[in-house]
């Protein structure tokens, strides 16, 4: 499948061409799309002979570790010598960085490539594709385009970041394009088998357990066009889940018939809430929602972490949501 070469592919290739120590980093609280499409670029940099650190300020999932046996991701450490390049993959602030972003400021050049509209353009050179469904397959691209060797380990890497942000290719943001990649990352060797039960068909207990909470606590109001349930340390403590375990619960809220917009709230701190939002509606862009509160992402999902009293900002979300849901109507 043929595409015109974009000029900033170009100005990218060229400062790798020129770099020998490079740095990869991405979000914290990583998910498929941002292990997969940080190690997928890795590991094709190192075997064009560059010296590759990959940072991330939180522990790989369990369920994603099989991609990284040699434990390339490392906890950001301090460096003495610069980086050449630093590239960020699949992160839409330097904020979202974490505990990277206070290790990557002694270098020449820093490269943003993400997917998400909310992106702040915050490197020297920024690839923002806000209709790609995946920063995987612009990592892919950027591999393909470039003539680089694409490993079987490579395209694991890459299939995996496509097919989870893409909600195993069910998002309506999924393109003629994303199926091409994919296929073709199974033709060089992604193995689809082990990708399968990697990802979606080996649970630990714990997350089952926190699941178990999820069904008997979620809420329904508005007509059962919103859904919502909150994680509280009690949760966790209860079932022995981490933060890893809560990445995939709110599509089960999501998936319940009448159901617009879900939304999980997420106790981090007494004084401080993440929150998720998922909408089936292309008319409900709960990007918008997450905006209000600082936070960002797609039109079907988005999400934001809010300072404040617990019940109150449940009850600005909410309202967020329902102003959104009007919106659709009028």
């Amino acid at each position: 499948m043929k595409s015109t070469r974009l000029k900033i592919i170009d100005r990218i290739l060229e400062v790798i061409g020129e770099s020998h120590t490079i740095a990869v980093c991405s979000h914290m609280r990583p998910d498929g799309d941002c292990i997969g499409s940080s190690l997928g670029l890795a590991l094709a940099l190192l075997e064009r002979g560059k010296e590759v650190t990959v940072w991330n300020q939180d522990p790989v999932p369990s369920k994603l570790r099989f991609l990284d046996p040699d434990q390339l991701i490392q906890t950001p450490r301090k460096i003495h010598r610069p980086f050449d390049c630093v590239i960020a993959v699949d992160s839409a602030s330097i904020e979202r960085l974490g505990t990277a972003q206070e290790h990557i400021a002694n270098r020449k050049v820093l490269i943003n490539i993400d997917h998400h509209a909310s992106n702040t353009r915050f490197g020297d050179i920024n690839w923002i594709a806000s209709r790609e469904p995946s920063s995987g397959e612009l990592i892919y691209r950027l591999i393909t385009e470039a003539g680089w060797k694409l490993t079987p380990r490579i395209a694991d890497c890459l299939f995996t970041a496509i097919s989870t942000d893409t909600g195993s290719f069910q998002y309506p943001s999924t393109l003629p394009a994303t199926y091409y990649a994919a296929g073709d990352l199974v033709k060089k060797g992604a193995d689809l088998a082990t990708v399968c039960d990697e990802v979606y068909q080996s649970y630990p207990l714990s997350r089952v357990k926190l699941l178990q909470r999820v069904y008997n606590k979620f809420k329904l109001i508005d007509d059962n066009e919103i859904a919502y349930f909150w994680l509280k340390k009690e949760d966790f403590d209860k079932t022995g889940a981490t933060a890893s375990d809560t990445e995939g619960l709110i599509d089960h809220v999501r998936a319940i018939e009448p159901v617009v917009v879900a939304c999980v709230f997420e106790e981090l701190e007494p004084e401080l809430t993440r929150i998720s939002l998922r909408s089936k509606d292309k008319n409900v862009n709960v990007s918008d929602v997450a905006g209000l509160f600082g936070g960002g992402g797609h039109q079907a999902a988005a999400g934001a972490r809010i300072v404040g009293k617990p019940l109150g900002i449940q009850r600005r979300v909410i309202a967020a949501i329902r102003d959104q849901l009007k919106s659709r109507t009028t």
